[in-house]
């Protein structure tokens, strides 16, 4: 079956930033499409990484729309930020930063 909005990790965690890199009122229209079916690797279970996923299933799902979009989309980002950089360190990236150019 072909999927709409993505299917894998990676996949759905590139199609999320793409949502954030939008304005705050345009950023959670749609994200949460792309969380029905993000995969966890079996690498990641138990680890900070598969925390991460939940928090931001958490933030994504349960945001209210017209409500402290700025702050929550923020935070969203933030998130992802963080799991980016524990995904480099589980693939065994010593030294993994998103950098000052965001």
């Amino acid at each position: 079956m072909e999927s709409r909005f993505g299917r894998g990790f990676v996949i759905p965690l590139v199609a999320l930033s793409r949502h954030f890199a939008l304005s705050h009122e345009k950023a959670f229209l749609g994200a949460a499409d792309h969380l029905t079916e993000m995969t966890l690797p079996d690498q990641f279970r138990g680890t900070r990484v598969e925390e991460l996923v939940t928090q931001l299933r958490t933030q994504v799902i349960w945001h209210q729309p017209g409500v402290a979009d700025a702050e929550d989309a923020e935070a969203v980002k933030k998130t992802l930020n963080r799991l980016l950089v524990e995904i480099d360190r589980g693939l065994g990236i010593d030294d993994p930063q998103i950098g000052t150019y965001e």
